[in-house]
């Protein structure tokens, strides 16, 4: 594309002769402060014309400048996209007639205010601290200044927090700055000093400067007022803000402009003009004084907005689970995204509770909404389905209890939930939905299916029943549990993306092959890329659950009579296992803790004790019997005849536990398979 041409400096003299309808020299005066009515110091041959440059590549306003018309080319290409507005503190040249001043001043005053409102509108887009400090730079360089340093306190403080001591300002960024050997003022080099002049490029910085209480930069940051370079304060203040080695042209080509938010001080900016250019004018201390102010407010919304979403970060982890558990017989893999266009809180989660039996509950949630309560009645949803599944109870069971404690929070919030339970032994799973989008299961060969399940009411609905549903789960299938955000967005509805969502994991399967599953987590990234690019209208969760199943072989399972023999038989049994399953280094323990945990379950059985043991990565034994009284560890003394067993367990078992059921409770504990 054809870049345009930079305007010329005739065309632009005709345009300074043009009578202004509003002269508004009076709009930047403040406080009694007055505007600039003389001529600028740099007198007339020195000015440059009124005029447009084109914004840098991040889109800021800039002017032109005469006598570089490779520069004023370069960033003209650009200058249809903006608006085209003058340059602050610059006045025409070759006025004649004795009205052309007047009108020359009010239209440098009008300028400066046309570029104070689109520099304040460039800042307050920023949202974080980065695009503020950048917005900054951008709608000032080269506009306003050929250079900007931006200083700002470390740490910076946050709301009513005490300001960190000592004072100490980090250069946040600086922009077209660097050291040049050819801005060397003379004075500066008499002193051993280089200047800091106008570069072509952008460079950040990491330079500290701890503020001397009382000292020179102190008062100066102190008294709020931008300041020129040329007072002994200001020269003082900038030599102990960039260090005994450096400096800024002198005069009024420099600007020490602090940054003071609300309460305090957070910051300095140092504007920079090159000797091309005119030297900064009184009124462009006022100019200067409103990009501080605007910049310090929008620095202390965007500290406040980072610590707001620091915590609602934190928040969100700690409701989700940290890590998953490795249950016996089931790989699991999850994702948690947030919505792209709201907060990072969400009401979204999944969660995977170990049961007795080898058992594993599997639960994907989503609280309506996207706000702090969302993510808090989440919270509580998430550990009432916890404490529910510790109780072993049934789906359908579970979900009715949700539903209950939902309404007893008093909110208007719903929630949707499904609730399964895999049985790695039987290789099957039974599910419960409360208004939750249906799983999906992707079979070893290659075919995903939506799995029909009642879909039930949300939780929260009150006085209705949920129905639960019990169904194959073979071995290398992948059960997929996810949220609507997955599924369902402005351009599509749920069971569109749900049919996407079969298709994908189809189409996946088929790339390893008809008796290979495809890796669990690559699966799930697979299945979070059909989101596309873009911003999400919902936040996501998903749970993915692998099923590798317990083979009947690596199961022995038996009923004992609560008799005194129990324990002698249940010795002999587990004793044959092992031997069957080539694990005999194991007999001696296994005799043992078998033995006491038998012995404690018939004395107070009044029904048939079982025995299991499954043999996968490590040997687990698991004996229940009829009685909820759960045993309870207790250090016995040396006259007692029992109470030692739990002690013996303890000590041998790698993991044990107990859990009570609807029927009783189960004891278990487990054993490495290989030392």
């Amino acid at each position: 594309m054809t870049e345009p041409q930079p305007t010329s400096h005739e065309s632009r003299r005709k345009e300074l002769a043009r009578p202004t309808e509003q002269p508004l020299p009076h709009a930047l005066e403040e406080q009694g402060r007055p505007h600039a009515d003389t001529p600028d110091p740099a007198g007339p041959a020195r000015r440059t014309p009124l005029g447009a440059r084109a914004a840098d590549r991040s889109g800021g306003v800039t002017a032109s400048v005469p006598g570089q018309p490779e520069r004023a080319g370069r960033d003209a290409a650009a200058a249809s996209a903006v608006p085209s507005i003058g340059v602050p503190g610059e006045g025409g040249s070759g006025a004649s007639g004795p009205g052309d001043g007047a009108a020359a001043v009010a239209r440098r005053e009008g300028d400066r205010l046309r570029f104070v409102g689109a520099a304040t509108r460039r800042i307050a887009r920023g949202i974080d601290l980065d695009e503020i400090v950048l917005g900054l730079c951008r709608a000032t360089v080269p506009t306003f200044s050929d250079a900007i340093l931006v200083h700002l306190r470390d740490p910076l403080p946050v709301g009513d927090e005490r300001p960190a001591t000592p004072f100490v300002l980090r250069l946040r960024r600086a922009d077209r700055l660097r050291l040049v050997d050819e801005a060397l003022s003379e004075s500066a080099e008499a002193e051993g000093l280089t200047v800091l002049g106008p570069g072509p490029d952008l460079t950040p910085a990491s330079e500290l400067c701890e503020v001397r209480t009382g000292g020179e930069l102190d008062e100066v940051l102190r008294g709020v007022r931008p300041v020129f370079a040329e007072s002994p304060a200001a020269r003082a203040a900038l030599a102990e803000l960039l260090g005994p080695d450096r400096a800024v042209p002198g005069g009024r080509r420099a600007i020490l402009a602090p940054l003071r938010g609300r309460r305090r001080v957070i910051g300095a900016a140092v504007f920079v003009r090159g000797p091309e250019r005119p030297a900064f004018e009184a009124n462009d201390l006022l100019v200067a004084a409103q990009l501080a102010t605007h910049t310090a407010l929008g620095i202390d919304k965007a500290v406040l907005y980072g610590r707001e979403a620091y915590i609602a970060d934190e928040l969100q982890r700690t409701m989700l689970p940290d890590s998953l558990p490795q249950p016996t017989g089931v790989r699991l893999a999850s994702r948690y995204l947030p919505a792209a266009e709201t907060a990072r809180v969400g009401g979204d989660w999944y969660d995977a509770i170990p049961l007795p039996g080898s058992r594993v509950a599997l639960v994907v949630g989503d609280v309506m909404g996207h706000s702090m309560t969302s993510a808090a009645i989440m919270g509580q949803l998430r550990t009432t389905a916890q404490t529910l599944a510790g109780l072993d109870l049934p789906p359908a069971e579970v979900l009715h209890h949700l539903d209950e404690q939902a309404q007893r929070l008093g909110t208007d919030r719903m929630a949707t939930c499904l609730y399964a339970v895999y049985d790695p032994v039987a290789h099957r799973i039974t599910i419960a939905n409360a208004g939750h989008p249906p799983p999906v299961l992707l079979h070893l060969g290659g075919r995903a299916e939506v799995l029909r399940v009642p879909p039930g009411a949300p939780i929260g609905v009150g006085g209705v029943d949920f129905e639960a549903v019990e169904l194959d789960a073979p071995a290398g299938a992948t059960l997929l549990l996810y949220t609507d955000g997955l599924v369902e967005s402005r351009l599509r509805d749920v069971w569109t993306g749900i049919e996407q969502l079969r298709e994908r994991l189809a189409a996946t399967a088929q790339l390893t092959g008809p008796d290979h599953s495809p890796p669990l987590e690559a699966l799930c990234d697979d299945v979070l890329d059909m989101l596309g690019p873009g911003d999400r209208d919902d936040d996501i969760a998903l749970l993915a659950a692998r099923f590798d199943g317990i083979a009947p072989s690596d199961v022995a399972y038996w009923f004992l009579d609560p008799e005194e023999t129990a324990p002698g038989r249940a010795r002999r049994l587990a004793r044959r296992a092992l031997e069957r399953w080539g694990l005999e280094e194991l007999t001696d323990s296994v005799e043992l803790l078998v033995s006491e945990v038998v012995t404690n379950a018939v004395r107070y059985a009044e029904r048939p004790v079982t025995l299991r043991l499954l043999r996968t990565d490590v040997l687990r034994c698991e004996v229940g019997d009829d009685s909820p009284q759960l045993p309870r560890q207790r250090r016995a003394r040396e006259t007692d005849e029992g109470g030692r067993g739990l002690f013996l367990v303890n000590r041998l078992a790698r993991r044990w536990g107990a859990t009570r059921l609807s029927g009783g409770k189960v004891v278990w504990f487990e054993l490495p398979t290989r030392t």
